[in-house]
């Protein structure tokens, strides 16, 4: 039986708990495997003035260039004033839920970095979670909450990977857009990148992860090491003891 330790928790336990509520946002359960299509939804969501400025401004490690993008903070709003277009609803896809909810938060995580740059840290900025600044459909909603209490909710533990929360120790900010023809391949690969990446430390009996599986352990219940290794070049024993290596919250800059 699996032994998982948790030392130092930080005040991310207390953030990723801030604004459970979705503000009446619809959200779907993936059931069984997802599959990526844009043939089963009311609306397709157009991503591309988001996926031009990641591909422009974001390498191919996941750090962003933020003076780059604060010299296309009108191409960052006029995005911005897309997604406030869309009014999403329950005739709209998983998939287009999905990928719609996370480009939101990371553009918007974006914006908040930049009210504030330079900053070290988003840790550094005050309610950077739990500040309702998020507008959708009329309501306003929190970096939390629209993790919380919408993403979480949609059975699909690899949001995690997907959404950046501008922190060296993040999932890094993948460098496209996310969309509903790619969701489920863009999830295996931020998914199977994150698990065997330095974020981790995975050995067959000692395993050290990151600390976002100590975070969000339920997501991936009913056993965690069975999760990772579906994914891991390592496969962990059944018997090891998980621990979890420290949150490095310095801002993800290139």
């Amino acid at each position: 039986m699996i032994t998982i330790t948790v030392s130092g928790l930080q005040s991310c336990a207390l953030i990723g708990a801030a604004g459970l509520t979705s503000q009446g946002q619809p959200t779907k359960k993936v059931d069984g495997d997802l599959m990526s299509t844009t043939a089963n939804s009311q609306v397709n969501v157009d991503h591309s003035e988001w996926d031009a400025l990641l591909k422009k401004h974001v390498n191919k490690a996941g750090f962003v260039d933020y003076k780059g993008f604060k010299n296309d903070r009108a191409a960052l709003d006029s995005y911005l004033n897309t997604l406030q277009s869309y009014k999403p609803n329950s005739n709209w896809s998983v998939q287009e839920l999905l990928a719609y909810y996370i480009n939101t938060y990371n553009a918007y995580t974006v914006d908040l970095i930049l009210r504030n740059y330079p900053t070290n840290s988003i840790q550094d900025i005050n309610g950077a979670f739990t500040n309702a600044f998020i507008p959708i459909d009329g309501s306003m909603l929190s970096l939390g909450s629209l993790e919380n209490g919408v993403l979480r909710k949609m059975n699909e533990p690899r949001i995690h990977f997907a959404i950046n929360c501008a922190s060296y120790s993040c999932p890094k900010l993948l460098d496209e857009a996310y969309t509903a023809g790619k969701i489920n391949e863009q999830l295996d690969l931020v998914t199977n990148e994150f698990i065997n990446s330095d974020k981790n430390e995975i050995s067959e009996n000692a395993p050290k992860l990151s600390k976002i599986f100590s975070f969000y352990t339920k997501d991936y219940e009913p056993n965690l090491a069975e999760y990772i290794n579906k994914y891991s070049d390592t496969k962990i024993n059944p018997n090891a003891e998980i621990t979890f290596k420290e949150y490095n919250w310095d801002l993800n800059e290139q």
